[in-house]
């Protein structure tokens, strides 16, 4: 694993920090190595917005709507 350091962390962000660290039983450092690889390991929100647009967007039109409704509402 590569070493990193991060400088100029404000005093306030670094004791923040230090709290949340030990609210979850962890040193400062096993923290932070967890939120740095859970955040690399996001993916960006662009690409969320893109796949959730190609999984919503269908080809529907105002019959198949009201079909949809009418059927859901006969099934109550």
């Amino acid at each position: 694993m590569t070493a990193v350091t991060i400088r100029g962390v404000p005093d306030d962000a670094l004791a923040a920090l230090k709290v949340k660290a030990v609210r979850s039983g962890k040193s400062l450092q096993a923290y932070l190595r967890d939120l740095v690889t859970r955040d690399a390991a996001t993916p960006p929100l662009q690409d969320l917005v893109a796949r959730m647009r190609d999984v919503a967007s269908a080809d529907l039109s105002d019959t198949d709507v009201s079909a949809v409704i009418d059927d859901g509402r006969e099934r109550r």
